[in-house]
């Protein structure tokens, strides 16, 4: 159920309370304080409890919001009311957090994948208040839906042509530059890895190069990684391990996000987005274990194992995206298992040797409730992609490490920009939340949109 944010409450709207766990009831009506004992609720994460009036009406609604510590992803605990309030007109009567957050998830949590299903008919109104600017929370969660859509969306429908057509459609809603360079004409343009990643596909591999903003702006450039269906090559992939590989291009689905957002907030930049887009199938022209390629800086790449692909097509876009020395480069991918490992799916890892940035990062990502945690570039942990007959492997033979590892290897690619930072997401959230259903998800994305507008001054 669509979820509509007012910031004038209209007549006869219901109060809806947010309430921390085991919090205060003062605020609460007589009824909404016995029918909360009754039914023992103490502001459990994501609990929502429509409480009656003395004469039996509907009276409102309680939203646990979990304990005031728990941090993470509670402050979007209000996403519960998007899926059990009635439809019509609700505003918020008490938020003992932000509530920008209690706004922003209450929308988020509105989100279905509708492509293939009904649409609903219904619509939630929620009145928020003048504290809450509803045009930022509703470009947000624009942003936040694209990734989902895209990620959600399966390959026989989301493969390479069509990542392009997203971009597009992007472009044009917003007046930006698309150009393209795909199949044999990477070869001819110097992009050799995304080329060999991708030629197996019965969709040629392609290059999708965004700009928008004023040419004399602070250039920031989003780099993600858009495999569109991950075999893992020749090194296939056991059949459990391809259910999900639909999500491989998350990484495009997420910077595409974040671009939207950004572009909609008209911030002053000079945005480029680069996704290399591809389908790493198994043809008798696939990449090989123990080939070597050329990349488009120069540096020659041992293929130590096919299913390590996404660090090769994202090199070679790295590589694109440094020779203008962008302000802030940033790159975005769904890149290795150990980082779920590590930190499961909540958490992205984020690599950057700028303490600064690393520091900002951070800070945005606590009050965005968007979780990021920085794992170190561990500078001698590059010995271990030395290769005996290239300038270096695509993985570590031994396994371990493998997150810092591959932020390694990406770092080989970057040389000129001011600032870069790799995030290695999850792109899926595993189970039913409160903000979110199960489903591809954008992860990071709107921790940096909060660092990019104070950075950059929206």
């Amino acid at each position: 159920m669509p979820v509509e944010l007012l910031s004038k409450r209209p007549d006869k709207a219901l109060p809806i309370y947010l309430v921390a766990k085991n919090g205060s009831d003062a605020a609460w009506p007589t009824a909404a304080r016995e029918w909360a004992k009754l039914h023992e609720f103490s502001g459990e994460a994501g609990r929502v409890l429509c409480f009656p009036t003395d004469s039996g009406q509907l009276g409102g609604a309680l939203c646990g919001m979990g304990a005031s510590d728990e941090g993470g992803l509670s402050a979007l605990s209000s996403g519960a009311l998007a899926r059990a309030l009635p439809a019509g007109d609700w505003y918020f009567a008490d938020v003992p957090g932000d509530a920008t957050l209690a706004a922003l998830g209450t929308v988020l949590g509105a989100y279905s994948f509708e492509r293939y299903g009904k649409k609903p008919t219904r619509t939630l109104r929620v009145a928020v208040g003048d504290d809450v600017d509803a045009a930022h929370v509703s470009r947000i969660a624009d942003g936040v839906f694209l990734a989902r859509d895209l990620i959600n969306t399966p390959t026989n429908d989301m493969g390479p042509a069509q990542l392009e057509e997203a971009v597009r459609t992007l472009a044009s809603r917003f007046k930006a530059r698309v150009e393209v360079t795909s199949g044999d004409a990477l070869l001819k343009a110097n992009f050799p890895m995304i080329h060999a990643v991708g030629r197996a596909s019965d969709q040629a591999p392609r290059l999708l190069d965004l700009t928008w903003g004023r040419s004399g702006s602070p250039k920031v450039t989003l780099v993600g990684k858009g495999v569109c269906f991950d075999t893992g090559g020749l090194d296939i992939k056991p059949a459990s391990n391809m259910l999900l590989m639909k999500k491989d291009m998350g990484g495009a689905a997420n910077v595409l996000g974040l671009a939207s957002m950004l572009m909609a907030a008209k911030l002053d930049i000079r945005l480029r987005v680069l996704i290399p887009a591809v389908e790493n199938s198994i043809a008798g022209n696939a990449f090989r274990p123990s080939d070597v390629l050329q990349s488009r800086k120069g540096i020659t790449v041992e293929v130590g194992n096919t299913d390590a692909e996404g660090r090769l097509v994202l090199a070679d876009a790295l590589a694109l995206a440094d020779e203008e020395s962008p302000d802030l480069l940033i790159d975005m991918a769904t890149l290795t298992g150990a980082a779920r490992v590590a930190l499961g799916p909540d958490v992205p890892p984020f690599f950057t040797d700028d303490t600064a940035l690393a520091f900002d990062i951070a800070t945005a990502a606590d009050a965005a409730a968007d979780p990021l945690w920085r794992l170190p570039l561990y500078k001698p942990y590059a010995a271990r992609l030395a290769s005996k007959i290239a300038d270096t492997n695509n993985v570590n033979a031994d396994g371990m490490a493998g997150a810092v590892t591959a932020a390694l290897f990406l770092r080989k690619f970057v040389e000129k920009a001011h600032s870069w930072a790799h995030f290695d997401i999850y792109g899926w959230n595993p189970i039913d939340r409160p903000h979110c259903p199960v489903g591809g998800e954008a992860q990071g994305i709107r921790a940096l949109e909060r660092f990019l507008t104070r950075r950059f001054g929206a």
